[in-house]
């Protein structure tokens, strides 16, 4: 190799301050008007109005965002601006990771475009865990790397921190932790790690702001169990390992070479020899995830340290006279193979021409819902459909009602994006709606006074159910087409006899139970 290239180590803000916009603004770009909030946003937007220390399908972070988005007015841009928030602090660190490792300005811009231009854009649209997940990755491999290039117990308690939060938001990031230690074990810090200190109180640090979740899970029976056990049969189980491990290729593919040239600057070049571990460690879990079966998108908070190390490679290796004329060219790849992915993989057209292309969609796997078949669009699209027309006809099926008998109207759902849904846009015109599904089994009102009922089903009401009720009346259908709530069925239920009322609350019970 020749001799060592020595840029500049200015951290160019104004450059980094135009990505960080970029990509902010890029995230309300992406998304096409007919498409609302998805099914699992209204979940977790709900769980702001039930401030907890867990809740069954996920730690208590998620939550206290809803509650500032709650705060903030509760509206669609607010919903879309934290994960944007998010993952745009993520570009940033890859930025300051560059910077550690001794980047440049085009190491800088080749990392931070090949993060803008991924499958973070499609990760950061929707208002869930995921994006915080892979920020917290993302911050845990910063301030590792400045622990052990300043010896600053300072970052390492940071680590502890980020630890801490991560696992407050999603339990994911455990899997950070188990790639991590052997890679750290096998590695020339392993003394300077595992024999000092700071290691130690990172660790208490982490366990002390993640404890009230473990409190919380030991005194509901830990549903987090629960909840794995019915995700390894209901949607895990449909998860091939081949197509998990192509699904990370896929998601920065127009990138892939500075990928390549992070594991190849790993073992090349004598500046990042020191950081070998970072690749054990992605190695390491990308096993461990494969042998789980794990959604592919569970990895995706692996490869923003890789772009950095990549791009401070591709730096060194094009800084010659000759080569020099690459670099613009590898940013200018990066852009055109994105545009591909742009027209396919976001909501940015409306469903119908969406479902024009089936074949084009089906051909690259993206019509496979969990359910492990094929159908008209892809199953996030679908989630995104038919919530408001669901919400309207409950309002509707509310104002049937007298008034006598509105304070003792029960609204209940088959399954939480529903329950989300309605009380995300009927909030204050329904009574809050509850299912017996995921953590509004916990919400119920006091069943004792219940003369009403407003049943949001998938399924047609049996003859044997309709017996326990005075009247019963159909008073709507969700008729959009593409929705994956289509055909869902709006009942108004009066006159509910004790049975029935008893049954429900065995269902609660037995819900409870096994959550």
């Amino acid at each position: 190799m020749s001799a060592l290239y020595a840029p500049s180590r200015r951290l160019y803000g104004g450059w980094l301050v135009a990505f960080f916009l970029l990509k902010i603004l890029g995230q309300y770009l992406l998304i096409h008007p007919a498409y609302q909030l998805h099914r699992d946003e209204y979940l977790h937007l709900d769980q702001g109005n039930h401030l907890a220390w867990g809740y069954i399908s996920l730690p208590p972070l998620t939550s206290w965002v809803a509650w500032l988005v709650q705060a903030l007015g509760n509206g669609a841009f607010w919903v879309h601006f934290f994960p944007a928030l998010f993952g745009a602090l993520t570009l940033a660190l890859v930025w300051a990771l560059v910077h550690e490792l001794g980047g440049g300005l085009y190491a800088k811009l080749l990392a931070a475009t090949a993060v803008l231009l991924s499958a973070l854009l499609r990760l950061n649209l929707l208002f869930q865990p995921n994006s915080f997940d892979i920020l917290a990755w993302t911050a845990a491999y910063y301030c590792l790397i400045r622990y052990l290039n300043t010896q600053r117990i300072i970052w390492m308690l940071a680590l502890g921190v980020v630890l801490g939060l991560g696992m407050l938001n999603k339990y994911n990031v455990v899997f950070w932790a188990a790639g991590m230690a052997p890679a750290l074990l096998l590695s020339e810090h392993r003394n300077r790690i595992f024999g000092h200190r700071a290691t130690y109180l990172a660790l208490g640090l982490a366990l002390l702001i993640f404890l009230p979740n473990i409190i919380w899970q030991i005194q509901h029976g830990f549903p987090v169990v629960w909840h794995m056990q019915e995700l390894q049969k209901t949607q895990l189980i449909h998860v091939e390992r081949a197509g998990f491990l192509k699904e990370q290729l896929l998601f920065f593919l127009n990138s892939l070479f500075v990928l390549v040239a992070a594991f190849v600057g790993l073992w090349r070049y004598a500046p990042l020899k020191p950081y070998r571990f970072v690749g054990w460690s992605v190695v390491f879990t990308l096993v461990l995830f494969t042998y789980l079966r794990a959604k592919g998108y569970y990895a995706v908070g692996l490869y923003p340290v890789l772009l950095a190390i990549g791009a401070v490679y591709l730096e060194q290796v094009l800084h010659a006279g000759r080569w020099r004329f690459v670099r613009p060219v590898l940013v200018a790849v990066i852009a055109a193979l994105f545009i591909p992915m742009l027209l396919i993989a976001f909501p940015n057209r409306p469903p119908q021409a969406i479902q024009q292309k089936g074949e084009r969609y089906r051909a690259m796997g993206l019509l496979r819902w969990e359910d492990g078949r094929d159908h008209s669009l892809p199953q996030d699209f679908a989630d995104m459909l038919g919530w408001r027309e669901m919400a309207s006809k409950a309002e509707q099926a509310y104002q049937l009602l007298p008034d006598s008998l509105r304070q003792h109207t029960l609204v209940l759902c088959d399954n939480y994006g529903q329950t989300g849904a309605l009380n995300f846009y009927a909030r204050h015109r329904l009574p809050p709606a509850v299912s017996v599904n995921a953590d509004y089994v916990y919400w119920f009102p006091d069943l004792r006074h219940i003369k009403a009922i407003i049943l949001v089903s998938n399924d047609a009401l049996s003859a044997e159910d309709a017996s326990h009720f005075a009247r019963v009346q159909q008073t709507g259908t969700v008729t959009e087409p593409l929705a994956r709530e289509y055909g869902a069925r709006i009942y108004l239920l009066t006159g509910p006899d004790s049975a029935i009322i008893q049954q429900l609350k065995q269902e609660i019970t037995d819900g409870q139970q096994l959550k």
